[in-house]
């Protein structure tokens, strides 16, 4: 069983040493990016989660407000370490992360842009709820604008 943990002093180390397989690299920041992104966009209340089986961390998430149209939670990084992928962790994760931010209500809605390569990415997203809005960004036109909405 997963649980979300908050990334501190105690466990950034661990976070800082999660990778994935060489093929997935060029779809994900690295780990310190993550925790420099979650620094950088502080004042968008961004937090770095970690997910955790027990004490030890398998992964790690992103997420920040977006008040501009669409107003929503902009879920900007996700990764299950290579080592615990195939295990269905990614989908727990995932289904925990938008429970949390369902009780936090403050968007009726969770953003995600994912490479549309990116075919493990995008199964799990569609598992979960997400849709394709249609929406292309002219500065990611080779990403595929998802959207979860809560009911």
């Amino acid at each position: 069983m997963l649980k979300l943990v908050a990334v501190n002093e105690q466990n950034w180390l661990e976070v800082r040493q999660l990778s994935v397989a060489d093929d997935q690299k060029e779809f994900l920041d690295s780990p310190v990016g993550i925790l420099a992104r979650g620094y950088i966009y502080r004042d968008c209340r961004a937090r770095v989660i970690g997910i955790a089986r027990g004490d030890v961390i398998v992964g790690v998430a992103l997420v920040k407000d977006l008040d501009e149209e669409p107003a929503c939670y902009d879920l900007q990084q996700f990764m299950i370490d290579k080592r615990y992928q195939g295990k269905g962790y990614g989908t727990e994760a995932l289904r925990l992360i938008l429970a949390e931010l369902e009780k936090e209500r403050k968007y009726d809605c969770v953003e995600v842009c994912v490479k549309k390569t990116d075919a493990a990415a995008l199964c799990v997203y569609e598992k979960v709820g997400f849709a394709d809005t249609g929406y292309i960004d002219d500065d990611a036109p080779d990403c595929l604008n998802l959207m979860y909405r809560f009911c």
